[in-house]
């Protein structure tokens, strides 16, 4: 084979093999985001429609809050030491207190577990601290209103699975009945240890001679719903 037929053969196969590349490089590439306006407007839509949702959440909860304004103040948490160390009744026979730390999970209208009462800071989810004494159930709430229900102004306690929209397992709950300016109030605590719900039951029902059956209890009208 002659030099000039050997140059002829190699410049062929190098057309031959550029070929191919070439188409490839030739291919469309993929096509560019062009639609950034549409984009954009469909997250600024987003954005805008949870911001009202949000502003609509709100409104709904101060509008619960003004038709609840007739409910009055719960009494606070008196200052350890300002309170006399015997029993109102002069017994000194006085059970140690009952103690419990958890979840304060809210209030509702006395049966009517989704009439949340939400007036005075009741309607803040919190953690909480329970003191049950004989003058009655100081809740301790860091973050969020603490407040006091004296011994006079419960009315029982039982368990339960759900209030103020918040449902848990059967019986995961407490639930302490209170009167507050006339009102029956249901107040749900969930114990770090549930055990110990029985024991809060039993001393509640035995301090306010319950338990009430709220099932039975009148409503002259819906809750504040």
């Amino acid at each position: 084979m002659t030099t000039a037929t050997t140059a002829t053969l190699t410049t062929l196969t190098a057309t031959t093999l550029a070929a191919p590349l070439a188409d490839l490089a030739a291919e469309p590439r993929s096509q560019e985001v062009t639609d950034w306006a549409d984009r954009i407007g469909w997250v600024v839509g987003l954005l805008l429609l949870v911001a009202l949702l949000y502003w609509l959440m709100r409104q709904g909860w101060k509008w619960r809050g003004t038709l609840q304004s007739d409910l009055p103040e719960p009494a606070a948490v008196p200052e350890r030491g300002t309170e006399p160390a015997a029993r109102p009744d002069g017994r000194a026979d006085e059970p140690p207190p009952l103690t419990l730390t958890g979840r304060y999970h809210g209030s509702t209208t006395a049966g009517q577990w989704l009439d949340r009462i939400v007036a005075h800071g009741l309607g803040t989810r919190s953690r909480a601290e329970l003191t049950l004494t004989a003058a009655g159930l100081d809740v301790v709430r860091p973050g969020a209103r603490s407040f006091r229900i004296p011994a006079g102004d419960l009315r029982g306690a039982r368990l339960d699975k759900g209030i103020a929209g918040k449902v848990l397992t059967e019986n995961g709950l407490l639930v302490i009945t209170w009167e507050l300016g006339g009102r029956l109030l249901d107040s749900g605590f969930r114990a770090d240890r549930a055990a110990e719900h029985a024991a809060w039951v039993r001393r509640v029902n035995e301090l306010s001679g319950g338990p009430i059956d709220v099932a039975a209890i009148p409503h002259d009208k819906e809750g504040a719903a």
